[in-house]
């Protein structure tokens, strides 16, 4: 399997670094707008063609697939060029910024036939996993789940706190992860949904601080705080509050409610969620089959962050 990769940033190399782990699989080409970035990231990890277009690597025959981890303004349309050119393509999460959008990669798919999955990680991070298998076991039901995404971010830097060209989003990016998890691992449909936004940063033009409340078919909750001005540790933590017990999920890591870890290193072949993410992508282009977190599958998502954009607007 020949890979291409656009976007050299933080979580590009994160993927070049899980696709090294997959025996048959192999990244061939990377591309990054900046030209310096786009041939230091290949000479590192020892691949032989780069470029600063998309359509570089489309136009290699070789690519069978393409990761995307590009601007979020970009996944729609790049997502809709690589399988125009027949590739295969894993975007990273956003899928898109808007519901029409999203519905056009969907189309797309749908026309072509290829295998499009989109970056929702926390599907496959061994965390998740394991308590995915006691709720399909019917050894534990979500009462709440109670998630925090925190980050200090009052300028407009990338994970690697460098500058970028593009305004990142609490609701269409950072709450996508949640909005998605929590119908997937209810095993639900949302029903109801509220959101409220503080106010927006004077030159980045965002909401920094954003509060969203949910509920499913069967009596579920979320609680989501999400903010830019947290001072403190960033990131994602997951705490699920169940009928027969607490469970807190730090990204790969997982906890009692009274932060004792459990192993779950017996969960999956890695303990890497986007390598775990990389291993479906590529299987199931070899199998001929739809992945876990295909477009398909993650719109439920994407239509409920349209509904909450949309009361936000009134």
């Amino acid at each position: 399997m020949k890979l291409a990769l656009a976007g050299a940033g933080a979580f590009g190399r994160k993927h070049l670094e899980g696709i090294d782990a997959i025996d048959g699989a192999e990244v061939i080409s990377v591309i990054d707008p900046v030209s310096n970035t786009a041939r230091e990231v290949a000479e590192e990890f020892g691949i032989t063609h780069w470029g600063t277009e998309l359509d570089e690597a489309l136009n290699v025959d070789e690519v069978d697939a393409v990761i995307l981890a590009t601007p979020t303004p970009m996944h729609a349309r790049q997502s809709i060029a690589c399988m125009e050119a027949g590739k295969h393509v894993e975007v990273e999460i956003p899928l898109a910024d808007s519901l029409a959008e999203a519905e056009a990669v969907l189309a797309t798919q749908e026309r072509s036939g290829l295998v499009a999955m989109v970056g929702h990680t926390r599907r496959f991070n061994p965390s998740h996993q394991w308590l995915r298998s006691k709720l399909q076991a019917g050894e534990l039901n979500i009462q709440q789940m109670d998630v925090q995404t925190y980050f200090f971010r009052r300028t407009n830097t990338n994970a690697l706190g460098k500058p970028r060209s593009w305004t990142d989003h609490l609701l269409w990016h950072h709450a996508a992860h949640t909005v998605d998890l929590f119908a997937y691992q209810v095993g639900e449909e949302i029903v109801a949904a509220n959101v409220l936004e503080g106010p927006h940063h004077p030159e980045l033009g965002i909401a920094m601080d954003m509060s969203i409340q949910m509920k499913t078919s069967g009596g579920s909750i979320l609680t989501l705080s999400l903010s830019f001005n947290n001072d403190g540790p960033f990131g994602t933590f997951f705490r699920y509050i169940g009928d027969s017990g607490t469970y807190i999920a730090r990204y790969d890591d997982l906890f009692t409610g009274r932060d004792e870890p459990i192993d779950v290193s017996h969960v999956d072949v890695s303990m890497n969620g986007i390598e775990l993410q990389d291993r479906e992508f590529i299987a199931a282009i070899r199998e001929g089959r739809e992945p876990n977190s295909s477009v398909r599958q993650v719109m439920s998502c994407y239509k409920w962050l349209h509904k909450l954009e949309q009361q936000l607007r009134s």
